[in-house]
């Protein structure tokens, strides 16, 4: 009998003047592995110097989403007896975000369904970013025990108010007009036109202008439906302005609203000391010149998160025996300097 090939887990090709990177393990929901970074790193060097490539388009392959983020298994499966490959992942990766925010040709991101972690990591620093009404975005880590990255920490300082900080904090999904609005995307395009968008940008002239690839998106684009997060941004504003977790939960708690006493539920089910460095992270950002400064942050904190229990707890909550009910060892009154400088260290080379 012959021996089927195995699908590649991320198909690079050349479709008209587009350069496609498609992500392909989708039993996974096309979670990243260090693999399928490389794959990228090297599709993106191959289109920007291809003169046939006029722009680069990145999808997901199956029927879910886009990217349900890094593969945290394997961090979690070899964490503490082989740091080493979970700190390897993370470098490449956040090389590679960084790339996608410096590129020098058209980056288009379809973020259709699940847009999780990594997946906005290779979608929200690319210079054209399209959601759908079946797009499920969110920076979920608090809830595992660690705080969002991919260059996250730049992001979400950039949405208007504390839209940024309360997406950072809570972890919570959004759906296109909260994206839209939160400046991790550009267009909304519905679903049964994505077909039509990919043939148009594929029909472009190798020597097409950022602007055209403007106009291709425009012609199929349309106003996202409104969402009822819309209507909180000013509670959102108030009660998430504070510089530390405890103000913000004693803003929401004396706000008293329905959506506040639910944001405080939601932000006490999440791993405390998650929350305290992923706000320091936040507002360590407002004062950050580039990108690349909050990933070398993030990257330290990223191998602290290698001897942080609470991350594990969080993973085998999740992902592991899925009962959605991690045992949080630390509370916000346990939290000292000492355990919050773990993820500041500065004994690894930089990476960039």
């Amino acid at each position: 009998m012959e021996m089927q090939t195995p699908a590649p887990e991320v198909i690079v090709e050349r479709q008209g003047a587009l350069g496609r990177v498609r992500l392909n393990r989708t039993r996974a929901l096309n979670s990243l592995n260090v693999p399928m970074i490389r794959l990228i790193a090297e599709a993106l060097t191959a289109f920007e110097s291809d003169p046939a490539v006029a722009a680069v388009l990145v999808t997901g392959e199956g029927e879910r989403g886009l990217c349900a983020g890094g593969d945290i298994r394997m961090i979690y499966e070899s964490g503490r007896e082989r740091p080493e490959e979970g700190a390897q992942f993370w470098r490449e990766e956040f090389v590679v975000n960084s790339r996608i925010s410096h590129y020098r040709k058209p980056y288009v991101a379809i973020m259709d369904g699940i847009v999780m972690g990594g997946g906005v990591g290779i979608s929200a620093h690319g210079s054209h970013r399209i959601v759908t009404e079946r797009t499920r975005l969110a920076m979920p880590e608090t809830g595992i025990g660690y705080f969002p990255d991919v260059g996250a920490t730049w992001l979400l300082p950039k949405a208007p108010g504390e839209f940024g900080t309360y997406l950072g904090l809570t972890g919570r999904d959004i759906a296109a007009a909260d994206a839209i609005h939160a400046r991790l995307a550009d267009s909304f395009v519905a679903s049964d036109r994505l077909e039509t968008l990919i043939a148009g940008l594929a029909a472009l002239p190798p020597s097409a202008a950022r602007a055209d690839v403007d106009a291709a998106i425009a012609a199929v684009s349309t106003a996202a439906p409104a969402t009822p997060l819309q209507g909180q941004l000013g509670l959102i504003d108030r009660c998430f302005a504070f510089d530390t977790i405890e103000e913000i939960l004693a803003a929401l708690q004396a706000d008293g609203s329905g959506f506040a006493s639910e944001t405080l539920a939601l932000l006490n089910s999440r791993s405390a000391l998650s929350m305290k460095l992923t706000l320091d992270l936040l507002r360590a950002a407002r004062n950050s010149r580039s990108l690349n400064e909050c990933l070398e942050r993030e990257y330290s904190a990223t191998l602290g998160m290698l001897a942080n229990e609470e991350f594990y707890e969080g993973v085998r909550a999740a992902v592991i025996d899925k009962d959605r009910n991690p045992k949080w060892s630390v509370g916000l009154a346990d939290i000292t300097p000492d355990m919050l400088a773990r993820f500041a260290r500065k004994d690894h080379p930089p990476l960039f």
